[in-house]
């Protein structure tokens, strides 16, 4: 390719991404349409048969309804919520919220489409099925990843724009696309047996769609300023990819829901949930802000599966136990390593989980100077402690119900001494049916 043809390309890109601003000024845009069929494309076939005619409007059409809801004011109703009168347009069904309003909303639309379905209302609940996956998909794309900066104007401090984007919003450019997702060797996973475990389990799914969007931004907007369209391409594609699979998790569980039709395997793998593995509340943003790095030993913060020696050297997890009578050293693959003082708090879906299981103490190799006491809150209420906790002291097994329990809060506090000690392990914190 010689440098005319090369730069009369770069300049038909830079054109595109300027006008796109004016088509795309809402999520995806056109991409929820193929994000959505590749998704509907991995159902069943009893659940392609269930929707019906309304398998094809639900990607094409249903998909679209939230960026809708002004100019087709008979279908805004799909897209509205009971504990929100009047508001037609809600910013949640685009933007990423709390933990617990991002529950909310997510409970809300999936218990609206199952009933719909269960009760043989099939257009409706493909309507509020197309809001769900619109959700989704706009929560997991780049142009909507990074916490308040919607149009990335601070990203342009960080990364200045050549001079033809010194005054351009970013955030159309950076959504609008053109490409074909492809999942062909993908299974759709079951999310629960509950409306309230659907969305729970959902919202685990969400957090991985926004961490992976959000590592698309920079590579999309350097593609962007150097007029690369491949390289904006790719890393959308990467974005998009991970937000059809979650859209085809969430649909066939929620058609699984109104049929009450389960498949055997998936349902064994549903006994528990991995804790270590969601996202606490104080990581509002789904990072951990500045606040929590000051702790005892180290200078740190809450880290999952590994804890931190001087605060630079990952190290994994391990305590002592007492198993028939005997101490024995065993290592964690699944759980948290912190300081003192650290406090981890969780939603905790109501209903679902009958209690919550923990090993709690300090770790077998780090921690022999440490002295830590372990405590677990229900809504703000103790439900257990281990006690103070020295090094050579064996590891608690902490057993809590769950009944009623919305957040469950996991504290590690000194018991006394300097701190220096204080490397203290959440071992196989577990929610079990």
């Amino acid at each position: 390719m010689n440098a005319r043809t090369k730069s009369r390309r770069r300049f038909a890109f830079l054109t595109l991404v300027v006008l796109s601003l004016a088509t795309f000024a809402l999520g995806w845009g056109g991409p929820h349409i193929t994000i959505t069929e590749a998704a509907l494309a991995l159902l069943q076939d009893w659940q392609k048969a269930l929707l019906g005619e309304e398998l094809s409007r639900l990607g094409r059409q249903h998909c679209l309804l939230p960026d809708r809801v002004f100019e087709d004011k008979a279908e805004a109703k799909f897209a509205m919520m009971d504990s929100r009168p009047g508001v037609t347009y809600l910013v949640n069904l685009h933007l990423p919220a709390s933990q617990a309003e991002n529950f909310e909303l997510l409970r809300y639309f999936i218990a609206k489409a199952v009933a719909a379905f269960e009760q043989g209302r099939t257009a409706d609940g493909a309507r509020f099925a197309g809001t769900l996956a619109h959700a989704l998909e706009d929560w997991g794309c780049p142009a909507h990843a990074v916490p308040d900066d919607n149009m990335f104007t601070l990203l342009q401090q960080l990364l200045p724009p050549p001079e033809q984007f010194r005054d351009v919003l970013l955030h159309g450019p950076v959504e609008a696309g053109n490409f074909k997702v492809s999942l062909a060797n993908y299974q759709p996973r079951l999310l629960g047996t509950s409306v309230d475990e659907m969305a729970f389990r959902l919202l685990q799914r969400v957090h991985e769609s926004i961490l992976n969007a959000r590592a698309q931004v920079i590579p999309i907007i350097q593609g962007i300023y150097a007029g690369d369209s491949s390289a904006v391409t790719a890393a959308q594609l990467k974005a998009a990819t991970l937000d059809a699979k979650v859209v085809a998790d969430a649909m066939h569980t929620l058609l699984c829901l109104a049929r009450k039709q389960f498949p055997a395997d998936a349902e064994a793998g549903l006994q528990d949930f991995d804790l270590s593995a969601a996202t606490p509340l104080e990581a509002t943003n789904l990072y951990m802000p500045q606040s929590t790095f000051f702790s005892k030993p180290y200078w740190g913060y809450a880290k999952r599966g590994v804890i931190l020696r001087n605060s630079k050297e990952a190290v994994g997890l391990k305590l002592r136990i007492k198993e028939a009578d005997q101490t024995v050293e065993k290592e964690f693959p699944a759980g948290v390593g912190t300081g003192t003082r650290s406090s981890l708090t969780y939603l905790v879906p109501p209903g679902v989980f009958h209690q919550f299981e923990v090993w709690a103490g300090l770790h077998s190799e780090l921690g022999t100077r440490g002295s830590v006491e372990f405590e677990v809150l229900g809504d703000g209420a103790k439900l257990a402690s281990s006690g103070p906790l020295t090094g050579d002291a064996p590891a608690v097994r902490l057993t809590v119900p769950l009944a009623g329990i919305t957040k469950l809060q996991l504290i590690a506090k000194s018991a006394g001494g300097d701190g220096n000690g204080n490397y203290a392990v959440w071992g196989a914190p577990r929610l079990v049916k």
